[in-house]
């Protein structure tokens, strides 16, 4: 899919660099080294059944961002490609080990704000985009939070913070510009002597503020732990606010972490709007479009999101995001940021 080089040439070639044909393989720009993890082992990972690479449309651009005039509206419906066939064999395991190399895990995230308070609070719930649709995660902002602060779950109907079903949370800062993902392990506080049962954190995720208020495309940094040579998580387990994956990027402390940036969207006069390649996934104008990239290797996309219906959008995600890591920044995408719309 997003590996192949062949099929990516079809977004504006005029302005692309002409680049040699061997191409490194996207693995070596998440390697970091790093100590493997001292956990315990889980099963071996079985590679997905059938997993074919999808057929992708050429020039399905799709607006991205904030329209200036009216676009064109494109008379032929585009077909979202499905997900490959992948097994789900272990939940809970498969949503925190990272999509297996060479294929991309394709989801559809949808937003339910039906009920009491769900206005305020939607559900949001993310399935694999096949046809068994296969439930992964189910995610909701707390209440009574000072900050934004999002609760990752592995059963759709326990979004409690004390059930055995938490895998993680999303928390924000006071201004909602930056996000950093946690799994369940536990608070520093509450440290075991060897440190093995903190918490890790999975990601972060910095919103650049705007404050001149042009209304435009947003601009995101992701941060993430790095990768061992054996491609696991160079697992990242801060003992205070000091030394987390936000402080360590911001001091340019880079080991074992690794910075991706959203791909900027091009303007296209015809359609008078900011237009990315998303290959037919998706397929509505939304701010909150967006597709993760290495600056290394920006043709290699590292996670897509974007609109295809009111409450229901599409996340795609490759080698070396886990379906937590993407789908909290996601999550994040949703959050109601002032100083950066």
């Amino acid at each position: 899919a997003a590996t192949s080089s062949d099929e990516e040439d079809d977004s504006d070639a005029s302005t692309k660099p002409i680049r040699s044909e061997k191409k490194k393989n996207p693995a070596s720009l998440f390697q970091t080294g790093g100590d493997p993890p001292k956990e315990k082992k889980s099963k071996k990972k079985v590679p997905p059944k059938g997993a074919e690479s999808e057929e992708e449309t050429p020039e399905t651009l799709q607006k991205n961002s904030n329209k200036k005039g009216k676009a064109k509206k494109s008379k032929k419906k585009e077909e979202r490609p499905p997900s490959p066939v992948i097994e789900v064999d272990n939940l809970e395991e498969f949503v925190l080990q990272p999509a297996p190399q060479g294929v991309t895990v394709k989801c559809r995230v949808t937003r339910d704000k039906k009920g009491m308070d769900r206005g305020l609070y939607p559900t949001y719930y993310l399935h694999l985009d096949n046809d068994k649709k296969v439930f992964l995660l189910a995610g909701r902002k707390r209440k009574k939070s000072k900050t934004s602060n999002y609760l990752i779950s592995i059963d759709p109907t326990d979004l409690s913070r004390g059930g055995e079903n938490f895998i993680g949370k999303l928390r924000s800062n006071l201004m909602g510009t930056r996000f950093t993902v946690f799994d369940n392990g536990a608070n520093p506080d509450r440290a075991n002597a060897d440190w093995s049962n903190v918490r890790q954190e999975l990601s972060a995720v910095v919103y650049e503020t705007n404050v001149l208020g042009f209304k435009g495309p947003r601009k995101m940094t992701v941060i993430i732990p790095g990768m061992n040579t054996d491609c696991e998580r160079v697992p990242i387990r801060p003992r205070n606010d000091n030394d987390g994956l936000l402080m360590r990027w911001q001091n340019r402390n880079m080991d074992n972490v690794i910075e991706l940036h959203n791909k900027a969207p091009v303007w296209n006069d015809e359609t008078q709007s900011y237009v990315l390649n998303f290959h037919g996934r998706v397929t509505h104008a939304s701010v909150k479009n967006f597709q993760i990239v290495h600056s290394s290797d920006p043709d290699y996309i590292v996670m897509q999101f974007g609109r295809v219906a009111d409450d229901a959008f599409t996340m795609d995600y490759n080698y070396p995001l886990c379906a937590v890591q993407a789908f909290a920044i996601a999550l994040s995408s949703f959050d109601g940021k002032l100083a950066c719309e």
